[in-house]
């Protein structure tokens, strides 16, 4: 475990560096920073050199954040998510570099996986490479921050990808035990899930329930926890807090769960990570109910 958390630093850092060497603006946080927020946005330029031998399923692990980041729960995400890579023998590449975003390296993924990402990212030229990358069939899994910004300068990520806005989560307190309601027992994600799981989150709310537009598979009981911000009430009646869909060709999944590091030691939260990127990446389960 030691030498992967050294191989996963190593990673970020040097995608770090390229950043600040192809754009020389803002400001990067290091991997020993906490909590923070990336004031000015740094968009890469410079290609990520690939393994030669990712071998097929290949997963993408993009950790990149231009606006909030829990330090902790990222490196702890990174290594749950080369845990599970590693055990279903599975391919992978971590990377903090956005400018991996183009044809060529996107087909060499069945999946990728945003990672409690934050900000704007791409470029024009990148999103439309991640854009045709899914549509065209790719998978794409979204783990918490990864849907949880305020606004969205890109509106195909928040509407059609995501599926969802967010408008915010409880801060008093703001990590709150409350009970997750499982509505597809069937599924990947879910299969390894009691009917209902009691744990403790940072809880988002969205401006509007995505069911009808997505499949969802589990949704929050608001009566097990006090779903308010000090400024405003958060609570949705109906509250979807995982889901899966199809865009195009292909298939796109977001969980809110998972804000802090804590999370990724969790059996049955890995277990749903794992599912999520089998079903991405057409491994495990069917195919889409709702396909927007």
């Amino acid at each position: 475990m030691a030498n992967r958390r050294f191989a996963i630093l190593l990673v970020a850092a040097c995608g770090m560096a390229v950043a600040q060497s192809s754009v020389p603006v803002g400001q990067r946080p290091s991997r020993q920073t906490g909590v923070l927020f990336v004031k000015t946005p740094i968009y890469d330029s410079v290609q990520p050199t690939l393994p030669f031998n990712l071998d097929k399923p290949a997963i993408l692990i993009f950790s990149k954040t231009n606006g909030f980041r829990e330090e902790k729960a990222m490196l702890a995400s990174d290594i749950a998510l080369v845990d599970i890579a590693e055990a279903e023998g599975w391919s992978y590449f971590v990377t903090e570099n956005a400018a991996v975003f183009n044809p060529e390296q996107l087909k060499r993924f069945q999946v990728v996986v945003w990672n409690n990402t934050s900000g704007d990212l791409l470029t024009e030229e990148q999103r439309a490479a991640f854009k045709g990358y899914v549509e065209g069939g790719g998978g794409f899994v979204g783990v918490h921050g990864a849907g949880g910004d305020p606004a969205y300068l890109w509106k195909w990520y928040v509407d059609t990808l995501i599926g969802a806005q967010f408008v915010g989560h409880p801060m008093a307190p703001q990590f709150q035990q409350a009970t997750v309601k499982v509505e597809v027992a069937d599924d990947p994600a879910m299969k390894k899930l009691a009917a209902t799981w009691s744990r403790v989150d940072e809880w988002y709310s969205f401006a509007a329930s995505p069911r009808g537009k997505v499949e969802v598979l589990a949704s929050l009981d608001e009566g097990t926890y006090s779903p308010k911000s000090p400024d405003r009430d958060l609570k949705m009646g109906d509250h979807p807090i995982i889901w899966k869909h199809c865009v195009g060709k292909g298939r796109a999944f977001y969980s809110a769960l998972g804000h802090s590091a804590s999370a990724y030691a969790e059996p049955m939260y890995l277990e749903v990570l794992r599912g999520s990127i089998a079903w991405a990446a057409g491994i495990e389960g069917k195919g889409c109910a709702v396909a927007p």
